[in-house]
This record gives structure tokens, sequence and C-alpha cells, in this order.
């Protein structure tokens, strides 16, 4: 009898932000360490003797912390990798449900039914990594194997082995982040043992963008509506500072209009549904030499606050400045406002300088490049 240790990979930058991101090879997140550390706990009186991975580093890196315990090479295989949605990848969830709803809708509801050009269809995807699976299963006879695959990847090897629907999300919900599943494999066919075991994460909270919808952005003008550019500005200015004293709204609003005519995505209204909950405004001039993404404003509205869309919101700040090759991003933020400065120290900001005394401001830079562990 073979074992098979089938696990997702930790959670990455596309899951915290909600993107779709599929062959992207975006970077594990400190969550996604976290879960790691717990995950490599957990198998540590569990002896494996062979250990693969699609290449992708998010599963690459996942699968070293089974491997470099025991020594083992990890082999990688592409056809382990998420499924390719085509034109879909790195775009926000948000933005593909609002605007290719119906297409949307299949790929989360009816998986048999989704096709979109220069995508993978969930069969091909099926095909090519249980074709993979049962080869590893083959090649280790009688052996314990780990395996550290994705999210729909690990759905549509599990819907072929069982039968179960993939339509059917009670019966065969989407795994967690390294979450594991064990596959006895008897020479000819698979058998499941257990399946989208998380007991090893226990120690950590349920992530909180789980429990909320899908925010979209839009480019914004501040030239067109000012009243609500300045009315999100004098809200951040006041939660920051206790009143409105020293805020400017035509020095503020002017800069976002440069910011805007300089660049069209670097000023976004931010929505869940149809209903604004926030603005985005950066200044993608700043720092264009010395190689950092400058953020001038990030706001959401007091209700959508402490519910996990803000980093959904952040998540567009960083993703613009990737694209635009910058190295870090830097903002400024109130040393009174203690909200903010928790929420950006805990995204792993760190502070690079402070203005003033006890209401000034204070300087905080955070890496945009992956920290390479493997």
């Amino acid at each position: 009898m073979t074992e098979i240790y089938l696990i997702r990979h930790a959670q990455a930058e596309g899951n915290r932000y909600r993107i779709l991101q599929g062959h992207w090879d975006g970077d594990v997140t400190a969550a996604g360490e976290k879960q790691i550390k717990l995950l490599a706990a957990r198998f540590c009186g569990v002896p494996v003797d062979a250990v693969y991975a699609s290449d992708l580093y998010r599963a690459r890196h996942t699968a070293a912390a089974v491997a470099r315990r025991e020594g083992l090479p990890i082999r990688s295989d592409r056809r382990l990798r998420e499924i390719n949605v085509g034109p879909w990848e790195t775009q926000f969830f948000g933005n593909v449900c609002h605007d290719e709803p119906e297409r949307a809708r299949q790929f989360i509801h009816e998986p048999d039914l989704f096709y979109l050009p220069g995508a993978e269809t969930f069969a091909e995807v099926g095909e090519r990594a249980c074709a993979a699976l049962e080869e590893i299963a083959c090649e280790n006879e009688g052996k314990r194997v780990a395996v550290v695959s994705h999210g729909v990847t690990i759905r549509c090897i599990l819907s072929r082995i069982t039968g179960v629907s993939l339509r059917d999300v009670e019966a065969l919900p989407i795994c967690r982040n390294t979450a594991v599943t064990h596959l006895l494999w008897d020479g000819e066919r698979f058998a499941v043992d257990y399946y989208n075991d998380v007991s090893h994460l226990a120690p950590l909270p349920e992530p909180a963008w789980s429990r909320n919808g899908n925010v979209r952005h839009e480019s914004f003008d501040p030239a067109c509506e000012p009243a609500f550019y300045t009315d999100c500005y004098a809200d951040a200015w006041r939660s920051a500072h206790g009143n409105l004293e020293g805020f400017s709204a035509e020095v503020y609003l002017n800069s976002a209009c440069r910011h805007y005519r300089t660049d069209r995505e670097s000023v976004l209204r931010m929505l869940v549904e149809d209903e604004p909950i926030g603005l985005v405004d950066m200044d993608t001039r700043r720092g264009a030499l010395a190689g950092y993404g400058w953020l001038s404003l990030l706001y959401l509205r007091p209700e959508y606050r402490h519910q996990g869309y803000g980093i959904q919101v952040l998540g567009r700040v960083y993703r613009r400045y990737q694209k635009l090759g910058r190295r870090s991003l830097r903002l400024n933020v109130a040393v009174s406002n203690t909200d903010a400065r928790t929420f950006y120290e805990r995204e792993g900001f760190a502070v690079l300088g402070r203005e003033g005394g006890t209401d000034g401001l204070l300087l905080l830079e955070k890496s945009l490049r992956r920290k390479r562990h493997d």
C-alpha cells in the first residue's frame, strides 16, 4: 500500500488579496509562513520517503517544510499546478465577478460548465493532475509520499477519485491552505482516508476575508467628483488626528488630480457590489528613481473597517507597484493613529523615520520583493 499526503500550499498573495492567481508565481504571506511552521511540526512524527510539488513557488516553499527535515529533494511537476485561468490571471475576484458575472458564477458553482478562451477547463486540470499523481504512486510503491498542489487542482483530483461532483461544495469544499488529505493507493486505484484536515492550524485564527464579500475597484477621476474625494480624505484626516485642523481640501484634491493625469490607475474607488466603500490614491511618480512606490491615501468608510476589506484594498497598491517594478512601498501614518499603525505593522511595514512629536508622522516601508527560501 502506498500512502500519499496531498497538501494544499500555504497562504499566498493571491489568497490574501483575493486575486485569481492561477499560474502567477506570487509570494507566500506572513500568515502562510506561520502555517508552514505548523505543517512542519505536524509531520515531525510522520517520516516520508519522497516529496513532490507543483513547480510554482508557493507549492515548492510549502513542500520544503516536509522535505528539509528528511533531507529530501523536492521533485517539481508542472502537472500539479493550479488551474490556468488565462486572461483572468492576476485579476481581482471582485472585478471578475462584476465584469463577467455569468462566467464567474460557473467558475464557482458550475465548474463542469466553465469555459473561458485561453483558460483551462476543470476537466483538463483533473486529467493532467491525476495522471501525475498516479505516476507518483507507481514510482513509489509501498512508500509514504508528500505531494503539494493547489486548491482547485486538489478538488479536481478528489472529484475524479470519489465521483463527487465539483458542484457539491458541501461534500467537496476547497481545501484550506496547508490542509492535508491522506490517500491510499493499492496499485490500481486511490481511496480517501481523510480530507481537508487542518487540525495543525488550530492555533491560528480563520482568515477574515473568508467571511466577507469581494472588493472591486474602478479608476476614479477626482476632478469629476471632487466632493467624494475630499469627503474621503477629510474623514481619514479626522480619524488620524481627531479634528480637521491643518487639513486643506484644495491641496490634497489638486495632488490627486495630478496623480490621476499621470497614471489613470493611480486613483481608485473601492466598492462592494455597487456600494462605494473607500478610496486609494497613489503618487506613482514619487520614488520612481529610488525604486519605491508611494501611497498617499488609503481610506475605508468606518462601517467597513476591521472586517478584512482593508487587505483587499492594500492588495491593489501592492500589485500596481509590483507591475511598475518597484522594490518597496512607503507611506506616512500619524503617530496618534493607532488603528492604522497596527494595520500596517501587521502587514510587515517597518518604521524608517519620524517627523514631529507625539502628533507627528511616521514614515513606514514594506518590501515588495520575494524573500527566497529555497
